[in-house]
């Protein structure tokens, strides 16, 4: 660190946590950004975003503006302020900032699954993950599997890679009243999966998994991005398509089901095998992308490609196999435990701290 006195100055791109819903990348943001402060008192911290939003725990800065805020606005603020560094959780680069940075690539889905993006959202997105590549001396992934993506996609150099895994906190939020069970017509034994309605979220593999099970319903929870694909959900009185629900119900859901289950065909890290895990809960997942990397052996797999009655026989051993699910259930809370918020800033202060000094 300076041997002047000096505090050196980092700005934050606080803004993706300030958005309305919260899901995967702006909770990175919200938890990394939180505890900054603590993990790196040597820094002088500057957190910025278009909107305000209670219980950041931060001094944040609030710069509003339209359109184009990262790209406009807060490069504006940045020729201000004159930080040492600029730090994006999220990924999108300023284009106009020319100072040092280091940003988190979560995913490269819109390159595997690109027919789950909008010609314009999916231009926009290796765009800027191109710009990050390129602008970045160091880059952050989240995990083995988003690095491997990076240098077999981005043909960036691994030596210039710093994978960070992500973390969770145990339960804090009390569960809703178990009447909201019968409010969302979850009135038997059912399966969780949490996360959006889209292709690579693979729900429909897990209903047809389900469906093949005495007496078990599969409860889907989290946005629609696949109307067409929410509709074949809802057609099946197997599945309940909860859509968004707030953070009591979802506390009610974990603790209630029997298992949670992520089919998902790609994720650039897997929170929601985490955050099930944190609950103690009995995982089944695909042995796909990073899911294996987070669940490690306190989950059950299929393979990504398996059949209906493949998974169907994996969920069943998790659901009857009572000496099997009171062994991931001690397992899971521990593997959880290894993954924490605190440790996932302490490492980004670290790599914050390299780039500041070289």
């Amino acid at each position: 660190m300076p041997t002047d006195g000096v505090r050196k100055m980092v700005a934050v791109d606080l803004n993706p946590a300030t958005r309305p819903a919260i899901p995967g990348t702006e909770i990175v943001t919200r938890e990394v950004s939180r505890r900054l402060p603590e993990a790196a008192p040597d820094i002088r911290w500057r957190f910025y975003a278009s909107r305000p939003r209670r219980g950041l725990g931060v001094d944040l800065m609030v710069l509003p503006f339209p359109r184009l805020w990262s790209q406009v606005r807060l490069p504006i603020a940045l020729a201000t302020e004159k930080p040492d560094l600029l730090f994006v959780p999220g990924h999108a680069i300023p284009f106009a900032w020319s100072g040092k940075v280091l940003t988190v690539v979560h995913d490269l889905a819109f390159e595997r699954f690109p027919h789950a993006y909008s010609v314009a959202d999916r231009a926009y997105l290796r765009l800027s993950t191109r710009w990050a590549v390129a602008r970045s001396r160091l880059l952050v992934a989240v995990s083995d599997s988003t690095r491997d993506d990076l240098i077999e996609l981005y043909r960036m150099a691994p030596e210039n890679i710093r994978v960070v895994p992500l973390g969770v906190e145990p339960p804090s939020t009390p569960p809703a009243p178990a009447g909201r069970l019968t409010d969302l017509g979850l009135n038997g034994k059912f399966v969780l999966q949490v996360g959006r309605i889209e292709t690579r979220k693979n729900q429909v593999a897990a209903l047809e998994a389900v469906k093949r099970l005495d007496g078990v319903t599969l409860a889907v929870a989290g946005p629609e991005r696949d109307r067409a694909m929410a509709n074949r959900l809802r057609e099946s009185d197997r599945c309940h398509v909860l859509g968004m629900v707030d953070q009591p119900t979802l506390e009610l859901l974990y603790e209630k089901a029997e298992a949670v289950i992520v089919p998902s065909l790609y994720e650039g890290f897997g929170l929601p095998v985490l955050e099930a895990m944190a609950h103690g809960k009995v995982v089944v997942a695909a042995r796909s992308s990073s899911l294996p990397e987070v669940g490690g052996d306190a989950a059950l797999y299929f393979d990504a490609t398996a059949g209906p009655d493949q998974v169907a026989e994996v969920l069943r051993a998790a659901l009857g196999d009572e000496s099997l699910r009171t062994k991931l259930e001690g397992a899971a809370r521990a593997r959880a435990a290894e993954f924490t918020w605190d440790g996932t800033a302490t490492r980004i202060a670290e790599i914050i701290r390299e780039l500041l000094e070289s």
